[in-house]
């Protein structure tokens, strides 16, 4: 049996922060419609999560380059567009996670400001979407068969 390596994290990891973002989402637009405190929190908590776990699935995504660069199959253009998307959205993440951090501790209990809630809305949105795209280009690493290039017969 082979052993767990960068690129089997990367791979485990790397649904995890899109999906939580954009259950996040929907989580805190209904918090903010029933201005529930307890809602908006779970959600503020949901971003928290999702920018934490981008911070490894970037991290092992390096190494993960480095034992499939070369296979048969991958593209070096399609890794070089997944890598550099991953930098913005790594940042993307983390923005939204340090303000969900902060709303947290200034709107402690209480029930997320409108302005708040938009700019995290907000923040998800794009966040989210950036998670999307990069996991898209990912996704094409090692599926020919949804690169736009591939020629459908």
């Amino acid at each position: 049996m082979n052993p767990v390596t960068a690129a089997h994290i990367h791979l485990i990891l790397c649904h995890i922060p899109a999906v939580v973002m954009l259950l996040g989402f929907g989580v805190l637009a209904f918090g903010w419609l029933r201005r529930n405190p307890e809602v908006q929190n779970v959600a503020v908590a949901m971003f928290i999560f999702a920018a934490l776990v981008a911070v490894p699935l970037y991290l092992t995504g390096g190494h993960a380059l480095g034992i499939i660069k070369g296979l048969p199959g991958t593209s070096d253009r399609v890794l070089e567009r997944h890598q550099a998307a991953a930098g913005i959205t790594l940042a993307a993440a983390i923005l939204l996670g340090v303000l969900a951090l902060a709303g947290a501790g200034l709107f402690r209990r209480r029930t997320l400001a409108t302005w708040f809630n938009l700019l995290l809305l907000a923040g998800a949105l794009v966040a989210g979407g950036l998670m999307i795209w990069t996991g898209g280009l990912g996704g094409q690493i090692r599926h020919s068969e949804i690169r736009p290039d591939t020629v459908q017969p």
